[in-house]
């Protein structure tokens, strides 16, 4: 069996005192635990052949005791879970195996909590940046080939060598930029070419061609240094077809269509056996092939509207929840126990070990809904301040909203703080280049915009949704040969409406069209033309676009108005066609002004008396212009002003 290749990452971390003789622990999850957590129950999971057939117990350790020593199908396989007090006191546990005369013994740390900056959760007041590392900068060739798969930068599917260190080392142009968090694309290992992380094979290593546990730990320190939080992604709808599970299959119930993924395991044992030929592309390891191997899979519907539609048949509901993501994903069942608590256990280590900020977590609506509002609940009880993004690709936010903690409509509350505003993302791509018509039965442009932010009744709280222009799943918000207006006119949007704001990288320099959505970013090689961290390495385009977000992003955090203020915007009205907005706290206003014409316009200010009261002028964010606002505005064609009213 090919377990060997995650123990090396777990050794540092992992101290094993094993005698001569006796059971063969190969690995134990977590790796080690912390003392003076809230929930006092801790799940060490053992795995060995044929571990609990040997006798468990633990050398007694003041505070903490064995609650519960559970069995599962596989006997390679032990589930002990432990209480931990709050007398306990950092130190070594030692668990004994054995079997007959012979005994093997097993060292756990418990660890004091860590004290560094982390956990602190992202709002409004933030502005994720959102990476994929192996497509931003490669600080680290070393790491390039892992297990024989190499870097090709030709194949958009391929690993490009991207690295934890390359945004280690542009963690200073992050900061001039002006954004406050970074939200990576899955980090944990994936044992296979493909380059966007989603198929992890193990949940507690860091991928080696990213970089390491302790490189992971080191890159989010430098960055809370800079003051920018750290996002993770996670996955637990599915894992990878290599994930070291599938190799030895721990019980009927772990995944969905559980005979599905041991016939996965078989054919990739058999073909493990085969010699092995030189990776090339985009392949799976071990053989797995689409087409004829799949008969028999049930895959997912992607039909997510069946979860809260009230006429919707059982059936759909199950395909959707039990079918995989794809034949190369199995579908994790967390309603199996040991799996739940194994999944939840994973997040609070993270989040303890490394001191991530917050959670993306992939795929919402496909996994098990109970299961993970207990997981919420439970990271929420350990870290009150923590926030969690939870995907769910809907293109209304009638069902965006019934995700959201504290719908109304929703009778089983999800506890999910925050959710994702599709709708806005795909009508701003779709209607920003129009001309704004607001006419009965024509509306268009900026006023369907408008539209969709008039729909936030359907939302408990819509100062927390996550909102973007583009990200690593949907088509690059500007398209080739479009002007920098566009660009202006998204970004202010986006960074001036109700919302948790995301960029993706690259956007800042107009990266466009379906070429780019998974594109290097340029200068991040050593190799590249040209290096567009740089203001020499930029042409005049990119730069122009990067100057006006970099200005605006800088101006946001200090913005009250608009990282904490209330959002009062007007009708765009046919004449003027002009989509006009303030944020106030109170005692700050900001003035928004965006011209969905091709022509200028003259905005009489009178109408927005009850927003702009006495203040006479505004300077605007990104130029310092001053606009005089006791007398009509002129607004360029396509124009924008974002104004501190004095």
């Amino acid at each position: 069996m090919r377990i060997h290749y995650f123990l090396t990452a777990i050794a540092v971390s992992l101290t094993l005192a094993t005698s001569a003789s006796g059971a063969e622990i190969q690995r134990m999850d977590p790796p080690f635990w912390y003392t003076g957590m809230k929930n006092h129950e801790l799940q060490v999971m053992f795995y060995g052949k044929g571990i609990a057939e040997s006798g468990f117990s633990m050398k007694d350790y003041a505070g903490v005791t064995v609650k519960e020593v559970a069995k599962v199908g596989n006997p390679n396989y032990l589930f002990v879970y432990l209480d931990i007090s709050s007398e306990a006191r950092p130190g070594t546990l030692v668990f004994r195996f054995k079997e007959g005369r012979k005994t093997a013994e097993k060292t756990f740390e418990l660890k004091p909590r860590n004290t560094k900056a982390g956990a602190m959760g992202f709002s409004t007041k933030d502005v994720l940046y959102l990476i994929m590392p192996d497509r931003f900068a490669n600080g680290d060739p070393s790491n390039d080939t892992w297990e024989s798969f190499p870097v090709n930068r030709e194949s958009g599917g391929a690993h490009h060598g991207g690295d934890l260190k390359g945004i280690k080392d542009h963690l200073g142009y992050i900061n001039d930029l002006g954004v406050t968090a970074i939200w990576l694309n899955p980090v944990q290992y994936n044992r296979s070419n493909a380059s966007h992380g989603y198929s992890i094979s193990d949940y507690y290593m860091i991928d080696p061609r990213l970089g390491s546990n302790e490189e992971y730990c080191g890159m989010i320190d430098e960055a809370h240094k800079r003051g920018i939080k750290v996002v993770m992604d996670m996955i637990f709808n599915h894992s990878g077809s290599t994930h070291w599970w599938i190799e030895d299959i721990p019980d009927d119930s772990w995944f969905n269509q559980n005979d599905f993924a041991r016939k996965l395991s078989e054919r990739q044992k058999q073909a493990a056996a085969q010699p092995q030929q030189p990776r090339q592309g985009q392949g799976q390891p071990g053989g797995f092939q689409r087409g004829r191997f799949n008969e028999g899979l049930t895959t997912t519907t992607h039909y997510k509207w069946v979860l809260m539609d009230p006429h919707a048949p059982q059936s759909e509901k199950d395909i959707l929840l039990d079918g995989w993501f794809s034949g190369g994903m199995p579908d994790l069942n967390q309603r199996n126990p040991h799996l739940a608590t194994y999944l939840i256990q994973n997040s609070i280590w993270w989040i303890e070990y490394a001191r991530i900020d917050g959670v993306r977590m992939d795929t919402y609506p496909y996994a098990d809904y109970d299961f993970m509002v207990r997981w919420c609940d439970e990271i929420e009880a350990e870290y009150p301040d923590f926030n969690i993004v939870g995907e769910g690709w809907y293109p209304r936010n009638s069902a965006a909203g019934w995700w959201q903690r504290g719908s109304a409509v929703n009778l089983h509350d999800s506890h999910l703080k925050t959710v994702m505003d599709f709708d806005l993302t795909f009508t701003t791509k779709r209607e920003i280049k129009k001309e704004s018509n607001t006419s009965e039965g024509s509306e268009a442009g900026l006023f369907k915009m408008y539209e969709v932010i008039t729909q936030d009744f359907l939302f408990p709280d819509p100062n927390h949704v996550l909102t973007f222009l583009d990200n690593h799943d949907i088509e690059r918000f500007m398209d080739p040969g479009d002007p920098a207006w566009k660009l202006k006119q998204g970004l202010a949007f986006l960074l001036t409406t109700r919302g948790i704001p995301q960029i993706y990288y690259g956007t800042e320099i107009a990266m466009a069209g379906r070429s780019a959505l998974r594109a290097d970013f340029p200068g991040g090689w050593k190799e590249d033309a040209a290096n567009a961290f740089t203001k020499e390495g930029r042409d005049a385009f990119q730069n122009e676009c990067w100057d006006f977000a970099s200005k605006l992003l800088n101006w946001r955090r200090t913005s009250k108005p608009v990282t904490e203020g209330k959002l009062i915007h007007y009708t765009p009205d046919n004449q003027t066609k002009c989509y006009v907005y303030a944020r106030t706290d109170g005692r700050n206003t900001v003035l928004v002004m965006l011209n969905g014409s091709d022509e200028e316009k003259q905005v009489n200010m009178g109408r927005f008396k009850e927003v702009v009261k006495d203040y006479s002028k505004g300077k605007d964010a990104v130029t310092g212009q001053i606009v005089d606002l006791t007398a009509p505005v002129n607004i360029p064609a396509r124009g924008v002003y974002v104004l501190d009213l004095e």
